[in-house]
């Protein structure tokens, strides 16, 4: 007996085969399971045999010293201390199912046609027992006697009933240890009898003759048409794949066939914490027992609708699990399909699987400005817990505690939120502030923001002032901790996988926002990018001062700077919860110096945290290097330097004594990479003024295109900027340059402490200075002012937007190859958008080249091209 393996070389033309001796072990060896959660072969023999087939080889043809192919290498099992062993699946009824086709196909003729199989099941699995422990289950002797009687010369054991599967047709009549004697008044001892027996009686009664505890019975059962429990549909709706299940994980399981089954959780459930495997049993407080009953309720819920889900799962099969669904508001994917296999043709068809016309898509067509504020006005009442109002009955209050209850509790790291999901997930679990680049990680440790409603200190909060409260507070804590306390923010952040814009490689995301607007209009939370990191992504906010969970939107992303804002509708809040969130107080100047005493605030479950640190370095400049795939890192930022933090997962404010925020304390992005994958991030602090300037725009309106927020239509600010990114070098190196004495003593003038020069590294690709300026120049002076550091670039740019410079083109005099060159070099201007268009293609995620990309310094001259990002 030899075993015929394929394996294919680097030359595409040619196959190499080789052949492989194997000596059979054993022609009734159990079939092997391979996984718990998927498929494994059962009620069948395989041959068991000692070869060195190896991974791959899966499917290769056994064959005889005639040639003749006897069975098919199914699987292994390879140990160290022992030798690999083989698996073969014998043909007998692949030949049966081959003849039937060919059958068919002789019938029709001209072409090949629809052939039906016909297969016969009792939900049952039987394992083949010895003789010996069949007796050990009671079988009679003069039983055991008849059988070897009836049965081939060298029959060794009988069928006995391992698994019954729970509704199915032998369900209540079959028990684990029934030992099978005759089938149809045959006795049956092996798989293949067994199986033509069922193949041959689908819907029809069998009766079945066991033994069970020594005791003869009769049984009879209806065979079951295997078809029937094979599932051919499937819904899909936000990546989720949702059909029936099927008998063969309803056999792994222990659970009813055709029970609402959770293939793949995609993007709207894995936000959810629904896992793979998962059984949905109640959905928006409807009992789900079959697909169509949960396309029903898909039928009848808007976008942004926030509905409870229940859900069972194999691995803790006796406790419900509830998670909170958020309805996509953005349209991440398309129409909620249905998918129905086609026999004759073999394809999947696709159609709507709720009417067009239902109140779930009528939302996508709406105006967007109206839409959005009838959305936000919906929220407010769902959204809102308040105490001792009038306007809000004991059901109205019963229903915003059931939408505040998001219960994250499901299965700890398995198969889709490991190794079955190609998306790594980044999550900082609030309770110990760990943050890591791993694959999801067990949500049931992410209950954001859970309290008591009863909670005295809820209740005093809710009938006092801010400002009571912040008195009473600071008797507990540091005073600026008290004060800043009310302007925080949690933010949870989760990306679609369809969306995995601009070398963005993980889905979820945490980080703590501060509020830097409040009025009764909108509200803006400033955070870092390495939080909020494109637009495409869904927000939620829960707030420190209140306990409440609303959506949040995107609304500006710096194209340079370490920071994102955020809007949300103050209104969503509610009256108390208005009242009680308030801004941040900003101290944009004086700037911070080396010594100067801060105060580091931030949160921990939802409560303020901080202690007092000092200064060190109040300009480092960042340098952080390019990482593959490109993503963003910052550049040309000067950022602020503690003594001393709570760590690289802690992130928060930096403010002065009184409580006035100096700068955001934030999570950025390097290139290296853990071992878990995802990169490394650190803190450092921002300088308030980034962020103020851009405010500014925003409250007392911007010169760039609408931008809308909250249903309302504000101007969008544009950020001018000279697309080069700088590294700061020292004036002993750039004297070894060739840097003149005059030169240095000018900018040891300008800037007395840091005594540098800037240089250029690269300018991004498609730039108006990608022509000028090379890598390696020196950046001495701008319109004859001595230029030391990146802010001396952002003040000059700044000054040709006062001047209503159209031109754009700043007057720069640099240093190349020991001569000075006076260049007029164009600035670009950017909206902090993002990246705002993209084609999702079979998979396949198609942007224009982000930032990160250009950085690179190439792009194609036609069109500037069209990037890969996934």
């Amino acid at each position: 007996m030899i075993l015929l393996s394929s394996e294919f070389s680097i030359d595409l033309f040619k196959s190499q085969v080789s052949i492989l001796a194997g000596t059979l072990a054993r022609l009734d060896r159990d079939a092997p399971t391979y996984r718990k959660d998927g498929y494994n072969d059962f009620n069948t023999f395989y041959i068991q045999a000692a070869s060195g087939t190896r991974g791959g080889s899966s499917g290769s043809p056994v064959i005889d010293r005639q040639g003749k192919a006897v069975a098919l290498n199914g699987g292994g099992k390879n140990n160290r201390s022992s030798s690999s062993s083989a698996f073969f699946l014998p043909l007998e009824r692949v030949v049966r199912t081959l003849k039937l086709i060919q059958k068919g196909k002789d019938s029709n003729m001209s072409r090949w046609g629809t052939v039906f199989i016909s297969r016969g099941t009792l939900q049952v699995t039987f394992r083949y027992k010895g003789f010996d422990e069949v007796r050990r289950l009671g079988l009679k002797r003069e039983t055991e006697q008849m059988v070897r009687q009836a049965s081939p010369t060298g029959e060794t054991g009988m069928l006995v009933v391992h698994s019954v599967v729970p509704g199915g047709p032998s369900h209540t009549k079959l028990e684990p240890g029934d030992v099978l004697v005759l089938v149809n008044g045959e006795v049956t001892t092996q798989f293949l009898k067994l199986e033509t027996l069922l193949d041959d009686n689908v819907d029809h009664e069998v009766e079945l003759q066991i033994e069970r505890g020594g005791t003869s019975l009769t049984i009879n059962i209806v065979v079951q048409d295997l078809h029937s429990i094979t599932p051919n549909h499937f819904l899909e709706v936000s990546g989720a794949v949702i059909h029936p299940l099927s008998y063969q994980q309803a056999r792994n399981f222990r659970f009813h066939c055709g029970l609402v089954y959770v293939s793949d959780p995609g993007y709207m459930l894995f936000r959810a914490g629904v896992p793979r495997h998962a059984i949905i049993t109640k959905f928006a407080d409807v009992e789900i027992l079959q697909l169509e009953e949960l396309i029903s309720v898909f039928s009848k819920l808007s976008r942004g609708a926030r509905v409870p889900l229940e859900y069972i799962s194999y691995k803790d099969r006796h406790r419900t699990k509830s998670v909170l669904v958020t309805m996509d508001r953005h349209e991440w994917y398309d129409i909620p399909k249905i998918y129905t296999r086609d026999d004759s043709s073999g394809l999947w068809i696709a159609r709507p699987a709720i009417p067009l016309n239902s109140l779930l898509l009528a939302s996508c067509v709406s105006d967007l400005g109206q839409g959005l504020k009838n959305e936000m006005s919906e929220l407010s009442c769902e959204y809102t817990v308040v105490e001792n109002m009038p306007q809000v009955n004991d059901m109205e209050l019963t229903n915003s505690i059931t939408s505040m209850d998001a219960n994250y509790d499901h299965d700890s790291k398995g198969a889709y939120f490991g190794d079955e999901n190609d998306v790594s997930t980044k999550t900082q679990v609030l309770g110990d502030l760990s943050r890591s680049g791993i694959g999801l990680v067990d949500s049931s440790s992410c209950e954001i923001g859970e309290i008591k409603l009863e909670d005295p200190m809820i209740m005093e909060s809710a009938n006092s002032s801010p400002h009571e409260s912040t008195t009473k507070a600071a008797t507990n804590g540091l005073f600026p901790e008290c004060v800043i306390e009310p302007s925080l923010v949690m933010l949870e952040v989760n990306v679609p996988p369809s969306c995995l814009l601009d070398g963005v490689h993980t889905q979820h995301f945490f980080g703590t926002g501060v509020i830097v607007h409040h009025s009764q209009e909108m509200g803006l939370v400033a955070v870092d990018k390495n939080t909020v990191a494109i637009s495409a992504s869904d927000v939620m906010l829960s707030f420190a001062a209140y306990p409440i969970e609303i959506p949040g939107e995107v609304v500006f992303l710096h194209p340079v700077y370490n920071y994102a804002l955020v809007a949300y509708n103050p209104s969503a809040l509610g009256a108390l919860g208005a009242s009680m969130v308030h801004a941040a107080e900003l101290l944009p100047k004086p700037e911070l110096s080396r010594g100067d005493t801060v105060y580091l605030v931030g949160l921990r479950s939802l409560k303020a945290i901080s202690r007092k640190s000092t200064v060190t370095n109040p300009c480092l400049s960042l340098h952080v290097s390019s990482s593959d795939p490109p993503c963003y890192r910052a550049t040309n930022m000067e950022v602020i330097e503690l003594d001393s933090d709570f760590g690289n997962a802690f992130t928060g404010v930096l403010s002065n004594e009184h409580g006035k925020v100096q700068a955001i304390w934030a999570s950025f992005s390097s290139s290296a990479k853990p071992k878990s994958g995802g990169s490394l991030p650190f803190v450092r602090g921002i300088p308030i003024y980034m962020v103020s300037q851009v405010l500014d725009k925003i409250i007392s309106g911007g010169d760039g295109p609408s931008l809308l927020i909250n249903g309302v239509k504000r101007p969008r600010p544009l950020v001018r900027t000279l697309e080069v990114e700088l590294i700061p070098r020292l004036l002993s190196k750039a004297r070894s340059f060739g840097l003149n004495d005059d030169w240095i003593q000018a900018l040891v003038k300008k800037d007395p402490i840091k005594q540098q020069v800037l240089r250029v590294k690269g300018c991004l690709a498609g730039s108006k200075a990608e022509n000028l300026l090379k890598q390696g120049d020196m950046v001495l002076a701008i319109n004859k002012e001595p230029v030391t550091c990146f802010q001396d670039i952002e003040n000059a740019c700044k000054a040709l937007e006062k001047c209503g410079d159209n031109d754009g083109k700043l007057s720069l005099t640099i240093f190349r190859q020991g001569h000075e060159v006076d260049l007029l070099v164009g600035t670009d201007i950017r909206d902090g958008n993002g990246t705002t268009r993209m084609l999702n293609w079979c998979g396949c995620i198609l942007q224009y080249p982000h930032p990160a990309v250009r950085a690179l310094g190439f792009l194609p001259e036609e069109g500037h091209g069209v990037y890969v990002t996934n």
